[in-house]
This record gives C-alpha cells, structure tokens and sequence, in this order.
C-alpha cells in the first residue's frame, strides 16, 4: 500500500483542480489539517471517507493518524434526525349543531421563490448568489480538459462574497493548485469553494451570510488573477451555473 503524505504528493497533486477522486493508498494527518481538507483533497465526501476510518461527528482527527484511502464509506443521512420535533397541538373545538363559528381554510405550501430578480436562485433548499460579477471565462468540464468548477475574471483586490449562507470549514493554502483558498458548508450535502484568493477574510469555523465578502481576488496558485469557484454535492464537483442565477 503506498502511503499519500509528505512530498509524495506534490507532483500527483499539482494541478489538484483537474485530478479525480482517489481510492487507494493512505494519508498522514498533518497538524492543522481537517477532515474537510484533506477529503477535498482526495475529491472525496468527508462523510464518506470519515465513515471508511471509523470518523464520526464532530470528525475529529489527530496529528499522525493514518486515514485510509482505499476504503470506500457510507454516507449516513442525519438531517433527519436533526429536525425539531413538531409540537402536539389540540383538536379543534366542538361546537352545538348549528354554531357559526368558521374555520380557516386550509393554504398551500408556500412556493420557493427562484428570486432571480434579486440575484438569487433556491436549489436544493439553498439560496446561491453570484460570488463575484466577472465575466466566467472557463466554464465546468467532466470531460477533455476537466474543470471540476468555473473560472471568473477578476482584478486583484476585488471582492470575493459568500455564495450562501454556511460556516468556513477550510481557510489556508495548503491544497495544492488552489492558492489561497476558503471551503464554506452549506448543509449536510453541499460545499463551495473560492480559490486563488490575495487575502482570506475570514476563519475556520466563523458563520458567514450570502454575499458577505470573504476575500480579496488574487492570483495565488495560478497564472493571472481570477477567481476559481466551485460546488459540491456529497464531495463531488457539480456544474455551478445549474445553482447560479442567470444574469
């Protein structure tokens, strides 16, 4: 079995955008590293590799554990589980035959607004915004030249904003061919990813709002300033035009 650690990876991982998930070998955790780095990593769910490695939440690791990679987990669905329970409530009264007394009809379930007009759009019961209003010069690709996100043209220091609402899972530069990157978790099945930040604004573990600014646009990681962003579903890519608003 060969162990994934240390300058064993620098050249598997140096265009790590482009690379698929990996399914074999090992990883030595690092001081500072987190579940939900070292499973973008690999292109794999941190529920999933957690799962394969005995890792239950809160996903706590250590320095110095060894994480297999050739083993494929299950990824256990908990939102049920999380969802408050409803509280009783009482039958409605009895009233004498021929009482007046009315009761309110039954609505509709409120329809989800796509909120385009606003510069939003609700997929998958998360509201996304644009992270930055540049012209998108490379588009997502599974194929050819794989693209596992969209490239956004941009000048160094412009503002780089939160997609959604969620909580910074990853902030650092220690992914490479990522630059400065941020890594925010939405809910239990989705994840974005900024890249090639100048300035990270924010930190591991802070809650952040749609369209607060998390960074400052930069070319770390790359050729020429841009902003890299990508989503994705249960740990893999998926196409971020299909969650963006049209504009």
């Amino acid at each position: 079995m060969m162990a994934l650690a240390g300058c064993n990876t620098s050249a598997l991982y140096q265009d790590n955008l482009y690379n698929p998930p990996v399914y074999w070998g090992t990883h030595v955790v690092k001081e500072g590293e987190t579940l939900y780095r070292i499973a973008w990593r690999y292109g794999r769910d941190y529920r999933e590799l957690g799962d394969a490695n005995g890792i239950s939440p809160p996903w706590n690791i250590r320095p110095g554990q060894v994480l297999r990679l050739d083993r494929k987990g299950t990824i256990r669905q908990t939102a049920q589980a999380s969802r408050p329970t409803r509280p009783k409530t009482s039958p409605p009264p009895r009233t004498n035959a021929g009482s007046s007394i009315s009761r309110p009809s039954a609505k509709p379930p409120a329809k989800v607004s796509t909120g385009r007009a606003s510069g939003s759009q609700v997929v998958a019961n998360v509201r996304w915004h644009w992270p930055h209003s540049g012209t998108v010069i490379a588009g997502f690709s599974s194929s050819g030249k794989v693209n596992k996100g969209i490239d956004i043209a941009g000048k160094p220091g412009d503002s780089v904003k939160a997609a959604a609402d969620g909580s910074v899972v990853y902030a650092g530069n220690g992914l490479l061919g990522y630059g400065n990157l941020i890594i925010v978790n939405h809910n239990e099945h989705y994840l974005s990813a900024y890249a090639h930040n100048r300035k990270i604004l924010v930190k591991e573990g802070e809650g952040v709002k749609a369209g607060q600014v998390i960074a400052e646009l930069g070319n770390t990681g790359t050729d020429k300033p841009k902003l890299h962003f990508e989503i994705r579903k249960n740990g893999n890519p998926v196409d971020p035009s299909r969650y963006l608003p049209r504009r």
